[in-house]
């Protein structure tokens, strides 16, 4: 017996299955958060496309995919897909240099929108931009003894330009003096808030009141960081993941263009006893990678903050290439940063350096309880790392090294267990683990039978920090594969 259905019933069933596919389709698509741009400042060029930069691009201020685009109604808008989280970003015309500002023209703290993962649009007006805003007294914090060099110098081993600036000593054209010479990174940082959008060194600040209180004076020539070359230029070696390998282009650039372009046209003190390199983060590890790796141009070395984290390799380079000649090299922590892990690795580093053939008085190490990875507390310690640096008198360690530990991991890539050994006999020793992108995946636990289970662990590369009586005394890196 044939079976009819009713044709309203088969139309509902219709309607209700296009719905349930509508539904799945929606659900399907990733949340989005659009920042929707309602006013922009009158002197805005017309000509020019607006940028977004922050947590979701590597603050990236001029990458063509964060244009935003202008809408129907005027306005203009940019549709993310962020992680769930605190999102934060700036505006600019496609460069730092270009940054947005505050209504007066200063400088504009991060934007901060919290993202729950729901789409959501958020209004917002750019108030100013940074380099349009005139003769606003607040609009640059320089010297007047600070001055750009170039705004595009060359840079053949890379195939690109940059802006340079140059610091010179308050009496530099009222005599014939010759100076000592400091090469720095991250140059937008250095001397002016209004090009930087995490603050200032106020190196220019430090060193003229250094010299006032007698000081002879250093010349500072500080290259601005590539923007999205930033992690490639500051890295000899590749991070699977970040980026890396054009640091020895980078350090070549300041080697056989750079220093002799200053030589030729400045009055300084060529010799490496009288010049150095200094930096934080990653500017800190491309700083220690130059100094070791053209010892016949550096004598001196500031490491700030640094992302020794960023490859294993950087502790081989040093011992491969060993002490070559002189030096003097300000390893410099905050104690909170990478819940420990920048000063265990620092730690490891000082080893490394002394191992190589480096004497005690050559190394300065130095933490602290309060430090941070922020600008104003590399701010706050550059007098004291230039004086120590730049000083003629010996001067002797202030921190007590720690015992020197020498552990090694077997095997490493591990599967399911790693062995520890150690050169040194220990009382209480102590772990904690954290992954290299610096999230802690395990807390504080005491080593049993100089063991350690981690078959729980995913795939990845790791940070084990080890501990003895609750001091940091080394840390390590290990493979983890399935």
């Amino acid at each position: 017996m044939p079976i009819f259905f009713d044709k309203n019933i088969i139309s509902m069933f219709h309607r209700l299955f296009l719905l349930l596919c509508f539904t799945f389709w929606a659900l399907s698509l990733p949340a989005q958060l659009t920042i929707k741009i309602t006013a922009v400042p009158p002197n805005t060029p017309p000509g020019d496309s607006i940028y977004i930069a922050g947590t979701f691009n590597n603050w990236n201020p001029g990458n063509a995919a964060f244009i935003v685009k202008t809408q129907p109604d005027g306005s203009r808008q940019v549709t993310l897909n962020p992680p769930v989280g605190s999102v934060q970003f700036k505006f600019t015309r496609g460069s730092w240099a270009t940054v947005e500002g505050n209504a007066q023209g200063g400088q504009l703290p991060n934007r901060v929108v919290p993202y729950n993962g729901q789409p959501r649009t958020e209004e917002v007006s750019i108030l100013s931009w940074e380099d349009l805003a005139g003769n606003n007294p607040g609009a640059s914090t320089a010297a007047a003894n600070v001055r750009i060099l170039s705004d595009n110098f060359q840079m053949p081993q890379l195939g690109r330009s940059r802006r340079i600036w140059l610091y010179l000593p308050p009496d530099y054209n009222s005599s014939n003096k010759r100076y000592p010479v400091l090469y720095m990174h991250d140059g937008q940082n250095i001397f002016d808030a209004r090009t930087s959008f995490s603050g200032e060194w106020r190196v220019d600040e430090a060193l003229n009141s250094l010299f006032d209180n007698g000081d002879s004076g250093v010349i500072v020539v500080a290259i601005d960081n590539g923007g999205a070359n930033r992690i490639n230029e500051y890295s000899p070696w590749v991070h699977p993941q970040y980026g890396g390998g054009q640091g020895a282009a980078y350090l070549r650039f300041l080697v056989e263009t750079l220093k002799p372009y200053i030589d030729a046209n400045y009055r300084t003190r060529p010799e490496r006893e009288h010049t150095g390199i200094m930096g934080s983060s990653m500017g800190g590890l491309i700083s220690l990678y130059g100094a070791i790796e053209h010892q016949e141009v550096f004598g001196k070395a500031g490491v700030f903050s640094p992302s020794f984290w960023f490859s294993s390799q950087c502790f081989a380079h040093v011992s491969a290439t060993g002490k070559r000649a002189p030096m003097r090299i300000y390893l410099l922590a905050g104690q909170p940063e990478g819940n420990g892990s920048v000063v265990a690795d620092l730690n490891v580093m000082y080893n490394t350096l002394r191992q190589a053939g480096f004497e005690e008085s050559e190394l300065f190490r130095i933490t602290h309880p309060d430090g941070a990875h922020s600008e104003w507390y590399w701010a706050r310690e550059f007098p004291a790392a230039y004086q120590w640096l730049y000083s003629n008198a010996p001067t002797t360690q202030i921190t007590v090294p720690a015992p020197n530990y020498q552990i090694t991991l077997a095997p490493n890539p591990a599967d399911s267990m790693i062995y520890v050994q150690s050169s040194t006999a220990w009382q209480a020793p102590g772990y904690r683990i954290f992954h290299a992108d610096g999230r802690e995946v395990r807390s504080y636990q005491t080593l049993q039978q100089s063991t350690i289970q981690v078959n729980d662990l995913p795939q990845g590369v790791y940070i084990i920090i080890f501990y003895e009586q609750n001091q940091v005394i080394d840390s390590q890196k290990v493979m983890i594969y399935k």
